[in-house]
């Protein structure tokens, strides 16, 4: 349980609420809540003060605690319950409308991206490879098969494949690929996804500790380089547990 009174003088000196800053007091507040979600000092499944509570204990609008949060809700730390009441989350967000890395999603959370390699080896294309990646049947290609983990906790299933004139050797590949990539000067600049609901057959379900049966998020995608030549073909199973995939539509 989170020692409120604790909370909100860490969150008092942390965002330096009194101070004068060029930073919008909601942000430096957002900061600070999100610092104090990743050191602990609030925990999983904790709830904050309501929003008029905080606002009040903390000296600041209750708008200023609205956009903080709302904030956070979107970025997967908090999540709002209704009728409840607002939480730490384990869910991580993926907005739609930017072509990231796994790592950098998660290191952007502040949390630790790591990986558990299953496979890191070359070979002929499939016709399905070959298909994705628009190339000539017999090519070589390379291929990954990883676990991804965020502190730890195993959140995905992925396997990707590349024009193996395009990533030579797979074992150069330590936690991100496209840190892989950008090295050599190939980093994809944008992607088709494809994303689906599944179920989680053994093999999966095993790799990362979930239930056989469970929900899993599916996702096949392409990614292109500034040319327009196909350079990778992804395809992950993630933990629908945890995992929100979101996108921002306007009129």
């Amino acid at each position: 349980m989170t020692d409120i009174a604790n909370l909100i003088d860490r969150l008092k000196e942390s965002a330096a609420l009194g101070g004068n800053s060029p930073t919008p007091l909601y942000k430096r507040l957002e900061k600070a809540i999100r610092t104090a979600i990743q050191d602990e000092h609030v925990q999983v499944d904790d709830a904050l003060p309501s929003e008029r509570d905080l606002a009040n204990m903390l000296g600041v609008s209750r708008v200023t605690v609205r956009k903080a949060v709302q904030a956070l809700v979107e970025d997967g730390l908090l999540e709002q319950r209704r009728g409840a009441g607002t939480f730490v989350t384990t869910r991580l967000t993926q907005p739609l409308s930017r072509l990231t890395s796994f790592t950098e999603d998660i290191t952007s959370r502040g949390l630790s991206a790591t990986v558990r390699w299953l496979d890191r080896s070359t070979g002929v294309a499939s016709p399905e490879e070959v298909l994705a990646l628009d190339l000539s049947p017999g090519t070589k290609v390379a291929r990954l098969f990883r676990v991804r983990n965020a502190d730890g906790t195993a959140m995905c299933l992925e396997h990707a494949t590349l024009p193996l004139e395009m990533l030579p050797d797979p074992q150069a590949v330590e936690t991100s690929l496209y840190a892989a990539l950008e090295a050599r000067g190939l980093k994809p600049v944008r992607a088709l996804q494809r994303i689906r609901a599944r179920l989680f057959e053994p093999e999966a379900a095993h790799l990362l500790d979930v239930p056989v049966g469970s929900e899993c998020l599916y996702m096949e995608r392409r990614s292109f380089l500034a040319s327009g030549r196909p350079i990778e073909f992804v395809r992950s199973h993630y933990r629908g547990d945890v995992y929100d995939f979101v996108a921002e539509l306007e009129l």
